[in-house]
């Protein structure tokens, strides 16, 4: 089946998703695209990690993208003393996804993050090494415990579909995409097909880079409701079954705004403003890639 009708809630009591190890990842987390790329900044972007991780927001996602490893080395400031209560994430660069480029990539990785594993490890995008090849690696750096769960990124249905096909790509643990109210594509096809088979998908921008927050309805929503419009726009994202949302932020307020969306309860009258606003697609799209 595609499109919206496809979709399954998620119960309100959870909290986290389960991945083929057994471990428990948070639905919601924080994101830090952008940070690492001022070391002056540094300080301030590791506090605000850190009080997220004070509210309740254990999972942090970073990639050695971000700032060329500058996001990594905020991230093992703000967990330094408290590691074993965060869940990491961290992504490698297609142009490592190598079997001895990957190895290599992720001790990096490790070494910046201050920390002897990665809860959970991603291709960052598609590149030019064969699936099987990265997928090895992975394997391997989870046989060596510097793993524990790996995954995707920016991977559509026919990407996925090439990548469960080699050999353990049953171990997916994720599919992270970018996904928002303003950015509902992969209802039509991708969401539906990883629900069917119980991979989580994370949801990369979920606040729309900011923009959607200006949305009229969205406001009113927020209004009923007496909160701000970032945790409605979160809130509606979790209410999708097996949904992780990885908001970014770096000031203390909007990360309590962003905690409260696992407490927020939407109605049928909210969800049905909120998909007029913003409606569900109506045939394929391309993939949404920041």
């Amino acid at each position: 089946m595609t499109g919206t009708e496809g979709l399954r809630r998620r119960p309100a009591d959870e909290t986290t998703v389960a991945l083929p190890s057994g471990a428990a990842m948070p639905i919601l987390g924080q994101g830090t695209w952008g940070m690492g790329e001022d070391r002056r900044e540094a300080d301030e972007e590791a506090a605000a990690l850190a009080a997220g991780l004070d509210l309740g927001l254990t999972l942090i996602d970073t990639a050695e993208m971000y700032g060329e490893g500058g996001a990594e080395e905020v991230v093992g400031q703000a967990i330094r003393g408290r590691r074993d209560g965060v869940f990491l994430v961290s992504k490698v660069y297609p142009h490592n996804a190598g079997f001895r480029a990957a190895t290599e990539a992720c001790e990096r990785s490790l070494r910046r993050l201050g920390t002897d594993r990665i809860d959970l490890y991603l291709l960052h995008w598609q590149g030019r090494t064969p699936y099987a090849e990265t997928i090895e690696a992975f394997e391997r750096l989870r046989q060596d415990g510097k793993l524990v769960d790996w995954g995707v990124s920016n991977f559509d249905v026919d990407d996925m579909e090439a990548w469960a096909g080699e050999e353990r790509g049953d171990r997916t643990a994720t599919n992270q995409v970018c996904y928002s109210l303003s950015a509902r594509g992969i209802e039509w096809d991708l969401l539906p097909w990883c629900q069917d088979r119980f991979l989580p998908v994370m949801a990369y921008s979920p606040l729309g880079q900011g923009r959607l927050l200006g949305n009229t309805v969205l406001g009113g929503v927020a209004r009923r409701h007496g909160v701000a419009p970032a945790t409605v726009a979160l809130a509606w994202l979790l209410t999708r079954q097996g949904v992780v949302a990885i908001p970014k932020s770096s000031r203390v307020e909007r990360l309590r705004d962003h905690r409260e969306a696992l407490d927020l309860i939407l109605d049928e009258a909210d969800l049905a403003a909120l998909d007029q606003a913003f409606p569900p697609p109506r045939r394929k799209t391309s993939l949404a890639i920041l």
